[in-house]
């Protein structure tokens, strides 16, 4: 469940602009020995070099409205897209794992051929034929006709497993070690973890889905996809599926990513991403009365207000009490447990997207979020505040948390490279 970040920090709203502190054009990447040949990752994934190039044209929208731009969000960067970029209205997550053959020649091969797909995609292109495997006549269907990237965004990040199966466990930063079990988890190994993470989100749910077949058809030999996860937001994009005001006092967006003299250069500008699906028991809460949902949470639930006053962005009062001495925002109050102050100022930056995928078995709905937390180390963010809300979070008894991941999400790429490049082949 998203904690609740207690600082009086920017928030990133959708729609507006996230702040980027570096600038949108790529770093110049230094000089270095390359121990792999760009002919060799050709030669590894079958992949024809395919110049890009175009930038984004006026489209005809479906359904006879105008012509309109295409909203485009730019793949390239000193971050990945969908790190800062104001969150949109659908999600696919989806997690990849790397066939018997893999080795570092293979694994850059399909990175750099997802690359160049996500990056004719987010322009609202085609993917070239050359791009294709044997066989393929995708681009022949004339499925993106007439659509809009609608902000397209493809991120790429490398789980725990992605070093080894690549021979660069040695290089594995100490911050990507799997993460503990905490108590509530009852984790499905099947739709954990992973050896690539792929986070596409655009505000079109058609265009994700597209996307997301894409690259599956591009990984054909190479990768098999291990899960898949579809989220939604609310129309104003605030509210989850138990009524809340989500992501109250995120800090600055740009908080989340990994800087310093001692990050690896592939990892810098990047971020580490934690993803849980955590299931909501929305027929247990929908029985309760509103001043106990009110107080699991430690917030008003007409506006996000806390209990101690004030408006969505007013700080907590986690001192004030009622005449009896009792706490007003009680002991075990998510805001509370998940507060910087009570984890030794443990911040990160939340992002989640709602699901509803039916009923299961018991009747019961098979709903509620998937929660992405962005740090620039899961250390000293996720996992603390984490192992404080397992110990007692009034919130817990209504979630339980079904699949977990963490991934290395890398920095951006320049023209003609692909994310982790310096790793792969430095």
């Amino acid at each position: 469940m998203p904690a609740a970040d207690e600082r009086p920090k920017v928030r990133a709203e959708p729609g507006v602009p996230a702040p980027d502190p570096d600038g949108a054009q790529a770093r110049p990447a230094a000089d270095r020995r390359r121990q792999v040949s760009r002919r060799a990752l050709l030669a590894a994934g079958g992949l024809t070099a395919v110049a890009g190039g175009g930038a984004a044209t006026a489209v005809a929208l479906q359904g006879g409205r105008a012509a309109t731009a295409a909203a485009v969000v730019p793949f390239r960067g000193h971050h990945q897209a969908g790190i800062l970029t104001p969150r949109q209205q659908h999600v696919r997550l989806a997690a990849f794992d790397f066939g018997a053959r893999t080795d570092r020649g293979r694994a850059a091969a399909l990175l750099l051929r997802w690359t160049s797909a996500a990056e004719h995609l987010t322009r609202g292109e085609a993917v070239p034929a050359a791009l294709e495997p044997p066989g393929s006549r995708a681009g022949e269907t004339g499925a993106l006709a007439g659509t809009a990237p609608a902000r397209l965004t493809v991120t790429f990040g490398l789980g725990p497993t992605f070093f080894d199966r690549t021979g660069l466990t040695a290089a594995r930063p100490e911050a990507l070690t799997p993460l503990p079990v905490f108590a509530e988890a009852r984790l499905d190994p099947a739709r954990s973890d992973g050896d690539l993470l792929v986070q596409i989100g655009a505000d079109d749910a058609f265009v994700t889905a597209h996307a997301v077949r894409t690259l599956q058809r591009l990984a054909r030999g190479e990768a098999k996809l291990r899960w898949t996860m579809t989220g939604f937001t609310a129309a104003d994009g605030r509210r989850n599926l138990m009524g809340q005001v989500d992501g109250t006092n995120n800090p600055d967006p740009a908080e989340a990513l990994v800087t310093g003299p001692d990050a690896p250069a592939w990892l810098t500008g990047g971020s580490y991403v934690v993803i849980r699906r955590i299931r909501m028991l929305l027929d247990h809460w929908d029985t309760l009365p509103a001043a106990h949902r009110e107080q699991a949470l430690g917030r008003r639930a007409a506006d996000g207000a806390p209990l101690t006053g004030g408006t969505e962005r007013t700080p907590a009062d986690l001192e004030a009490a009622r005449p009896d001495g009792v706490p007003v925002i009680a002991a075990n109050a998510h805001i509370r447990l998940a507060a910087p102050d009570s984890n030794n100022g443990a911040t990160m930056v939340r992002r989640s997207w709602s699901y509803h995928d039916g009923l299961r078995a018991d009747g019961t709905p098979d709903a509620g979020l998937l929660f992405t937390a962005w740090q620039p180390d899961p250390r000293t963010g996720f996992i603390p505040v984490q192992h404080r809300l397992s110990r007692g979070d009034a919130l817990s008894r209504y979630l339980v948390h079904e699949a977990s991941a963490l991934f290395a999400v890398p920095g951006g790429s320049r023209a003609g490279g692909y994310p982790a490049q310096a790793l792969l082949e430095g």
